[in-house]
């Protein structure tokens, strides 16, 4: 392939020499090319970009969150060396607040091994400004974490990870990919089946022309990611739009400007994502020995955690602020905008109670 031409020339060009990809290796492209890919270019994030995430709404969000990661740290019995670990940082903003409130706890700084993964070279950046004085690390691969327990953080991760879709005809399940048609992108279904016994049971009995979708690179990542918390103890918290039960259905989206936008049109320059099936990856954290907290939604780990109460104390504080303190809490808990439509899943050492979710 070319790497010289447009991303856009590239996926063409290798759909024409060598046939239609699988929207995961689509995907994978538009986000992550070495040079071209969306998450190697310029901050995506907030009012010059294409979308705003919860850290960047509020200060409460990341201030619960750091409160939630403590509490974990606590009943660990404070760890004097411990691996505080964030998946897709973005600009630094969550964990920047989830320090300031955290390291108000004795001994949390101390033993604290800040790790971030990350790709895109501009919100590293931005990164290293915020949180230079924890001393960071970035990391390569899951296995470059310290001694001592590991406690994961990813909000909005899991749901920026290449899906593989699959459609149901009547002779089994066929690959949903990607093509070239009068010189455009399109989708397509590969030829040949995949037995029904492939497929998880939860959608084997679904109708004809029903979509399945699965990240295998989410479950790796949970695989990961779990296997050195069994080892080491600790836990997940991973914040993300996604559904409780594995289920059928195109949830596949492109958003650019703030705005929804056709997932096969400006490659690379479209934010590409799909909802998570945590049901998926509570499977593969319990298979390790993890233990896996009932999933919440976005607005009920966030009012059990007392953000009601941070807004109400923000607003008394300034006063001047109270009715943009008021909107973020409504953005961040209300049901019809992020508090139903975001969940939270948490997997960790058996032993431990996370805060935030029911008993």
């Amino acid at each position: 392939m070319n790497t010289q031409l447009p991303l856009a020339q590239q996926i063409d060009l290798q759909i024409s020499t060598t046939g239609p990809m699988s929207v995961a290796t689509y995907m994978g492209l538009c986000l992550t090319h070495p040079t071209q890919g969306y998450y190697k270019g310029a901050d995506p994030l907030g009012a010059a970009g294409d979308f705003i995430t919860a850290p960047e709404i509020s200060q409460m969000f990341g201030e619960l969150i750091g409160f939630h990661l403590v509490n974990v740290w606590q009943q660990m019995d404070e760890p004097k060396s411990f691996n505080l670990v964030e998946l897709g940082p973005g600009r630094g903003t969550l964990m920047a607040d989830i320090l300031r409130v955290a390291c108000r706890a004795p001994g949390f700084r101390d033993g604290l091994k800040l790790k971030l993964f990350e790709t895109n070279p501009a919100l590293t950046a931005q990164q290293r400004n915020r949180l230079e004085s924890y001393e960071p690390q970035w990391l390569e691969n899951f296995e470059q974490f310290s001694e001592g327990p590991i406690i994961v953080v990813a909000n909005e991760f899991f749901d920026a990870l290449p899906i593989r879709q699959f459609v149901r005809k009547a002779d089994g399940w066929h690959e949903r990919m990607i093509g070239l048609a009068d010189g455009k992108r399109v989708f397509g279904l590969a030829p040949t089946p995949i037995s029904n016994d492939a497929m998880p049971t939860a959608v084997a009995n679904a109708e004809e022309d029903s979509l399945f979708e699965v990240c295998f690179a989410g479950s790796e990542v949970m695989s990961r990611v779990a296997k050195a918390i069994a080892k080491q103890g600790g836990s997940v918290l991973a914040i993300d739009y996604g559904y409780a039960r594995t289920q059928t259905g195109d949830t596949l989206q492109g958003v650019r400007n703030h705005a929804f936008a056709d997932v096969l049109e400006n490659p690379g320059e479209t934010d590409l994502s799909a909802h998570v099936d945590f049901a998926a990856l509570a499977a593969v954290a319990r298979e390790v020995g993890l233990a896996v907290q009932p999933l919440a939604t976005q607005g009920e780990f966030l009012t059990r955690l007392g953000i009601a109460e941070r807004a109400a104390a923000l607003s008394g504080a300034n006063p001047g602020s109270a009715s943009d303190i008021r909107a973020a809490l409504e953005r961040l808990t209300a049901k019809d905008q992020m508090g139903d439509l975001f969940k939270v899943f948490c997997a960790h050492s058996p032993g431990l109670n996370p805060p935030g979710f029911a008993a």
